[in-house]
């Protein structure tokens, strides 16, 4: 192995691009069906600079996209499940979702788990990267609160793999996804980064995890037992969520 391989050290990002990555994920929230050359043209840099951001983020436009039946080599595809269904209990359906997380100096990804009926966030985790593992354990945390008929998500190849997959099968849960590009499909958990981003991350301008987690936990808590949600009468998802549980967290 050639020395320089064996003693490389991945460079962070410049604070230029986490300054790109802040703006391209504002814009991406008002204008999700803009590509990378709209958003190219809206930052004001060359087109391949703003992929690789995109890909960072973890964004794509809204807009259908062919070959959809084909997944990732060992990897299963599901059919969305929820189009026309009237969603009348808690537990009916849960579903998940990624997003990115601008801060000082870097950024994080944030899972979390909600139950359609009520929105009420059943459980969530941070991330320095995407991989699986703390889907999974998102995942694991919200069982102590039962089980859903139906789990929906995106085809997102953390939850498409074998390994996270395992436990819904094993309970005997339908398996939704959403088709890809299609954020709609889980608008819920949509509106909720809206809400999150607008409400705490924007105006907080967190410099380091340690600084956010304990933020994200009130958050949460508020979210859940008193922010009022129009779509409910007014009333937070706690009203309607039952055989509600306390989860002891540790920070990262």
């Amino acid at each position: 192995m050639p020395r320089s391989t064996y003693y490389y050290q991945p460079q962070p990002e410049t604070a230029e691009n986490l300054r790109l990555l802040r703006r391209l994920d504002e814009l991406y929230l008002e204008f999700p069906f803009f590509g990378s050359r709209r958003m190219a043209v809206m930052l004001e840099v060359n087109r391949k600079r703003v992929q690789r951001l995109m890909r960072i983020a973890g964004i794509e436009a809204l807009y259908p996209k062919p070959n959809l039946s084909r997944p990732a080599p060992g990897h299963e595809i599901y059919p969305y499940l929820l189009r026309g269904v009237s969603i009348e209990r808690p537990n009916q359906v849960w579903s998940t979702d990624i997003t990115y997380i601008p801060m000082h100096g870097g950024f994080l990804y944030l899972v979390a788990v909600m139950d359609w009926y009520s929105r009420f966030v059943l459980s969530w985790e941070l991330s320095n990267t995407m991989e699986t593992g703390f889907c999974l354990a998102a995942l694991e945390a919200a069982f102590r609160f039962g089980q859903p008929a139906i789990w929906n998500s995106d085809q997102g190849s953390q939850f498409t793999s074998a390994e996270f997959l395992a436990p819904l099968k094993k309970r005997g849960i339908s398996i939704s996804m959403d088709g890809r590009g299609r954020a709609l499909d889980n608008v819920f958990i949509e509106r909720l980064w809206r809400s999150l981003k607008y409400e705490l991350i924007y105006p907080g301008d967190f410099a380091s995890g340690a600084d956010l987690f304990p933020a994200l936990d009130r958050y949460f808590h508020f979210y859940n037992h008193q922010r009022p949600h129009q779509a409910l009468g007014y009333r937070p998802p706690a009203d309607l969520f039952p055989l509600r549980s306390t989860r002891k967290r540790s920070s990262p």
